[in-house]
């Protein structure tokens, strides 16, 4: 009977601790980024699986030349991407990203890894430059 009794003020004890906390709105700086990473992680599945349609719905004109620069031919390619900031300035938001990707020609893996910059601008967001190392470009 006593451990009943303990289980049941415990159980009070734990219910009246967990009482409704205040919720903070979210920023729209943070709103922006989590856009700014979900359109990166977006132009990267279109570009493995050749979405073009998708590709240029997410991209300026320049920023479609960036993500289309690599004129040879490949079989498939695995990319990674992971976030690492982002700046904005004058209502331009450059995504710092590490990638490493993996490109496989005629049966042969190459791999390579770097850090780029994507450029991005607009409502929606749209890339409109790829600066530093080109994930979208297989290496030589």
């Amino acid at each position: 009977m006593m451990k009943k009794i303990l289980l049941l003020v415990l159980a009070c004890v734990m219910l009246l601790s967990c009482g409704k906390k205040e919720v903070k709105p979210v920023s729209q700086e943070s709103k922006v980024t989590m856009e700014a990473f979900a359109l990166a992680e977006t132009v990267k599945n279109a570009f493995i699986v050749k979405d073009n349609i998708t590709l240029k719905k997410n991209s300026t004109e320049s920023g479609y030349k960036d993500i289309t620069a690599n004129t040879r031919l490949f079989d498939s390619v695995e990319l990674t991407f992971t976030p690492r900031w982002v700046d904005i300035e004058n209502n331009q938001f450059s995504v710092n990203i590490s990638w490493k990707s993996t490109w496989i020609v005629s049966g042969k893996s190459r791999a390579e890894r770097g850090m780029a910059v994507f450029v991005m601008e607009g409502a929606p967001l749209k890339v409109s430059k790829i600066l530093r190392a080109n994930p979208f470009v297989m290496p030589e």
